[in-house]
């Protein structure tokens, strides 16, 4: 029962998150007593594959014709596909993210296997029985998925499994498919790309503001935060509904989920729908000047106080630790 891992890269670069993968499909395929390989598709650097022996990753199977530059669901389950039959996988695994939603109840349907989402937990395997932890209802409670079938896909949950060290070069061989009008009826026609920022999905420190900034004359305060930091930036829905940011920042139960190391949420009063797509975060920091804000029940940390007056005094802090 070979194990073969999707891995996502951006710019060329492999993400945080399939580096996080690569190493859940490495544990995996050590209890299964067989060994793990990877797809990459896109925009990628093939040299730069064979650092997922790292991971503990033996051979990467790739493709980058101009057809999946951009991300094509369709197209990327066919490449899926033919690495699953070329390696003779039959436990897939991709990142609980944007494309492994996208393709992983597509390759389900395609190769007639049981599928888990937003797993959190290694499988338990003894005899027929897969079982695996996944998160449900927003991350308030945890269901065991006995998973059946000759093959199964895991979308593994972001930032929930370190990731593995260790001495060794991965192999790597293009896949070259021939494309149908079909598989690339998806194909986005334009691709704007937000530069010199951190990705939201991937980032391991988030700085997000609320209502309690007063105004986007005063979203400085939290840029000069997350820049300080390292961090990436991000808002409420309340925010990002009247235009003070972007809604590709907006976190919460109709945005966007997050998973970072740390958490700091200024100005954010803490609603159950924030709350939502933020609990996951191992760390959270929260910054308001009401000391009955629903989110301090939430927070590790808590400052009372005015986000004009506090955030300022954080950067300062640590552009001193930077130094």
């Amino acid at each position: 029962m070979a194990v073969l891992v999707l891995i996502e890269c951006a710019e060329g670069q492999i993400k945080k998150s399939a580096l996080e993968v690569a190493s859940y499909g490495f544990q995996v395929a050590q209890t299964l007593g067989t060994t793990a390989a990877a797809v990459a598709i896109g925009d990628i650097n093939p040299e730069a594959l064979t650092a997922l022996g790292k991971q503990g990753i033996t051979k990467v199977y790739y493709n980058n014709q101009p057809e999946v530059k951009n991300f094509v669901p369709a197209a990327y389950v066919n490449v899926i596909a033919q690495a699953a039959e070329t390696s003779q996988a039959k436990v897939i695994i991709l990142a609980n993210s944007t494309i492994g939603s996208a393709v992983g109840a597509r390759l389900a349907v395609r190769l007639n296997a049981s599928f888990a989402t937003n797993v959190v937990s290694l499988p338990e395997i003894s005899g027929e029985s897969f079982k695996v932890q996944r998160g449900v209802f927003s991350g308030k409670a945890f269901a065991d998925v006995n998973l059946t079938g000759d093959r199964k896909i895991i979308a593994v949950k972001k930032n929930t499994f370190d990731i593995v060290e260790q001495e060794g070069t991965a192999e790597t061989e293009q896949l070259s498919l021939t494309f149908s009008s079909a598989d690339l009826a998806g194909a986005p026609q334009e691709t704007i790309k937000t530069t010199g920022k951190i990705l939201l999905t991937e980032a391991e420190v988030v700085v997000s503001g609320g209502r309690g900034l007063r105004g986007p004359e005063n979203w400085h305060l939290i840029e000069d935060l997350a820049d300080a930091l390292g961090a990436a930036t991000a808002c409420s829905k309340p925010v990002a509904d009247v235009g003070w940011r972007p809604h590709h920042e907006h976190v919460g139960q109709t945005g966007t989920t997050i998973s970072p190391n740390l958490y700091i949420a200024a100005g954010i009063s803490g609603a159950i729908q924030h709350l939502a797509g933020v609990n996951s975060s191992k760390v959270i920091v929260v910054i308001n000047k009401d000391p009955e804000a629903p989110f301090f029940k939430a927070a590790d940390y808590g400052i009372v106080g005015d986000v004009a007056e506090v955030l300022p005094k954080l950067t300062e802090a640590a552009r001193a630790l930077n130094q």
